[in-house]
């Protein structure tokens, strides 16, 4: 199949999966091709059957605002027409799937059949998407979708909730290779072998309560031995790097920012902390879980399909530091057990891994593609 993928290529979610899944796909001999505004920050063009195509948005002074979605509906018609592309997805509903829907009406008038398939993967519909400006138009792009996914079975209950759909989503989780949890030798650079290794990753932003983060590993720093490794980049950082100095614990926190390097920390850590104020999945807890590492999280959205309490790690009412510390400690207090939670949850994340999710899409594509070729254009 020739697939085009339309995603954002930052370090988000949406574009870590959409990135993966096309990489995947074309390691199986699909033709991809990804349509976007940057090189996605995964992606590798090593394989001859990846091809990227820039969205140039034009500058002029006349537009406050840039008309990306009109800059990428056009740039999708260009390529399906010059590359012969069978099938588009769009992942984030805002503003992909409008934008999907503006260039199968144009390959339309032209002849051109174009399904689409659109991937819902969390704040595109309970925040942005919810939105009432943009509320009426993510509705009808997602019920003129040939075919629409949703990463979890809570995201799914919130868009039928939100939203005036009248076509059926199909959960699809999200994936991950699977990986050896053996630890990585680059250990002892980071902490001393008393110290437990505590890993939050994240955009930093509200919504991932950064301030919980700081107050849980707190806690647990002042029963056991630890350091706090904070990847990634948003908003909230400088607010934890003054947490952290103002509590005189800066030696004992270590701020990497955006960092290509996160399984190789991962593979070293104890524990990983996600008290997140909503989650439509939970996809770094599902890349901690795959390194062999357990979770304490907030129990909310999607997380509790990926992070089973007891099992792979605990779960913990939103903003509840007490209980968050508590379990953390139950699991790091005790070598055995900590153990235990590791093997746990390398292996639950094995029921996530590609070769298991990659054929639910593929079946999907199938499945549309086949249905247009009994519709004349």
């Amino acid at each position: 199949m020739k697939i085009a993928i339309v995603c954002y290529p930052t370090f988000g979610g949406s574009g870590v999966v959409a990135t993966e899944l096309g990489i995947e796909l074309a390691k199986k001999g699909h033709e991809v091709h990804f349509i976007t505004y940057k090189m996605p920050v995964r992606l590798a063009l090593l394989n001859p059957n990846i091809h990227y195509h820039e969205v140039i948005v034009p500058e002029y002074p006349l537009f406050h605002y840039q008309p990306y979605e009109l800059a990428l509906s056009s740039k999708i018609v260009d390529m399906v027409k010059l590359h012969g592309i069978e099938l588009l997805h769009v992942h984030y509903a805002i503003p992909h799937a409008f934008a999907g829907y503006m260039a199968k009406k144009m390959l339309k008038e032209q002849g051109i059949s174009l399904p689409m398939v659109t991937t819902l993967h969390g704040t595109d519909i309970t925040l942005v998407g919810n939105h009432p400006y943009y509320k009426s138009a993510v509705s009808f792009s997602i019920n003129q979708s040939d075919a629409v996914t949703s990463v979890s079975e809570d995201l799914k209950k919130s868009t039928y909730e939100l939203f005036d759909i009248a076509k059926d989503i199909y959960v699809i989780p999200n994936f991950i290779e699977n990986k050896s949890h053996t630890p990585e030798s680059c250990r002892q650079v980071l902490a001393t072998k008393e110290e437990r290794i505590i890993t939050h990753v994240s955009n930093f932003r509200k919504v991932k309560r950064i301030e919980d983060v700081m107050k849980v590993f707190k806690g647990i720093l002042e029963q056991q031995p630890a350091k706090l490794m904070m990847i990634g980049d948003g908003p909230d950082k400088i607010k934890a790097e003054q947490m952290a100095a103002n509590w005189n614990i800066s030696e004992k926190v270590i701020f990497f920012g955006n960092s290509n390097e996160v399984d190789r920390i991962l593979k070293v850590s104890d524990l990983f902390l996600l008290p997140s104020e909503t989650e439509s999945f939970g996809l770094a807890a599902l890349e901690a879980m795959a390194c062999g590492v357990p979770v304490v999280s907030s129990n909310t959205g999607g997380i509790p399909e990926v992070n089973i309490h007891g099992l792979t790690g605990y779960l913990s009412p939103i903003g509840d530091i007490e209980d968050m510390v508590k379990n953390s400690l139950l699991i790091l207090s005790d070598t055995a057990t900590l153990e235990k939670f590791k093997t746990n949850a390398w292996k639950h994340s094995l029921k996530f891994s590609v070769e298991k999710i990659i054929p639910l899409y593929e079946r999907i594509y199938t499945d549309i593609l086949s249905k247009r070729k009994n519709i004349a254009y």
